[in-house]
């Protein structure tokens, strides 16, 4: 059997956005990062871990895999993210009454805000 133990994520300024996703997920470092790689895991607990390598490539404006943040406080969650850095996406595949809500981190990789508290 198999689980997923790290999501890998590209950025150009790897550590800049290592300091985003520590304070958004209240991660640490598994070791000392560096310029081209940094790998996140939960400061508290098991988790899934989340790595940064240093890439060039164009970031997608329509993402075929991204990160789901679940919440139960949406609104509170992307206003503390928006202080950390990210930014709305202006997203025109919404649907009509979503429970997500579309950010970018401060290197443009998109993840959604999930509301929990609606059910899903």
């Amino acid at each position: 059997m198999v689980h997923i133990g790290t999501v890998v994520m590209g950025a150009s300024d790897v550590r800049r956005a290592a300091a985003f996703w520590k304070a958004a997920l209240e991660y640490t470092e598994r070791e000392p990062g560096t310029e081209d790689w940094a790998v996140l895991v939960p400061a508290r607990g098991p988790g899934v871990g989340v790595a940064l390598g240093r890439s060039s490539s164009p970031v997608q404006d329509v993402p075929r895999v991204h990160l789901d943040l679940y919440s139960d406080t949406q609104e509170a969650e992307v206003e503390r993210l928006i202080g950390l850095g990210a930014t709305r996406v202006a997203w025109d595949l919404y649907p009509s009454d979503p429970d997500f809500v579309v950010l970018a981190d401060p290197e443009g990789n998109r993840f959604c805000v999930i509301d929990t508290a609606r059910g899903g």
